[in-house]
Order: C-alpha cells, then sequence, then structure tokens
C-alpha cells in the first residue's frame, strides 16, 4: 500500500515526530495533517472544514501510485484548539492558525502548505504532493 498513516495526538507527537522524520528519506511525499479532533458523542469532527477536506485528501494519496506518508495531527477538542498557546500554534517549525491544515515536510521543513479554506481543493492537494 502506498499510503502509510500514522496517528499523533499534542501527547505523544515528538515521538511519533520522531519515527516519521526518520522515515522520511523512503517516501516520495510525507505529509502532515493537522486536524480536529472527532467528538466522541457523535464520532464526527467539530471542525466542517475538517469533514469536508478529509475525504478528497485521502482520495487523492491513496489514488497515487507513489509511497507516501501522511501524519494525521490531532489538535484536540475545540477548546483546547481555540487556546492561543496551543503548542503547535506556538512551534516555530507549524505556527497553526487552523485546520485542516496539510503540509509538505521535505529535508526536515515545511516545503508547501494547504491551509483550512483550500485543504480540500483537488488540484492544489495534487500540486503539493508532487512538489509543484
Amino acid at each position: 500500500m502506498p499510503l502509510k498513516l500514522v496517528d499523533a495526538t499534542v501527547s505523544n507527537f515528538d515521538s511519533v515526530f520522531e519515527m516519521f522524520r526518520s522515515e522520511a528519506p523512503k517516501n516520495k511525499a510525507n505529509l502532515i495533517l493537522f486536524l480536529a479532533d472527532k467528538d466522541p458523542s457523535t464520532n464526527l469532527s467539530w471542525c466542517p472544514d475538517c469533514v469536508r477536506a478529509e475525504p478528497v485528501i485521502y482520495k487523492k494519496l491513496e489514488a497515487s501510485s507513489d509511497d507516501i506518508a501522511l501524519l494525521r495531527a490531532y489538535v484536540g477538542d475545540r477548546p483546547t484548539w481555540r487556546n492561543p498557546q496551543h503548542p503547535w500554534r506556538v512551534d516555530s517549525r507549524f505556527k497553526l492558525t487552523g485546520v485542516p491544515t496539510l503540509v509538505s515536510w521535505e529535508n526536515d521543513v515545511i516545503k508547501g502548505r494547504l491551509e483550512d479554506h483550500e485543504a480540500h481543493l483537488e488540484h492544489k492537494i495534487d500540486a503539493l504532493v508532487s512538489g509543484e
């Protein structure tokens, strides 16, 4: 299977991210998808943009014949994410402002990103994966 999925939360991100980084050279593309947690009572994301973007992102990545790694980083529930001091908002590597955010990770830095308002656009996902 060309698409390799790995999940992380704020609490285990550092260890999962280290593994993701160590395996990055083996893949054609390495992506991180920052997205909202699912509400335990409904099993649906509290973030409408995530609900819209996730199926499109998975469809595009699963259709690729290239080896792609996708690290899904769950930001937490709405109050956790809304905190201006959320770890991924203040982390100089990511500087998140919204979810979903899909980033292309290459040579230990972000090479490209799609913010919440554009993460569902197929042509932009294609361009991000191909490095254009």
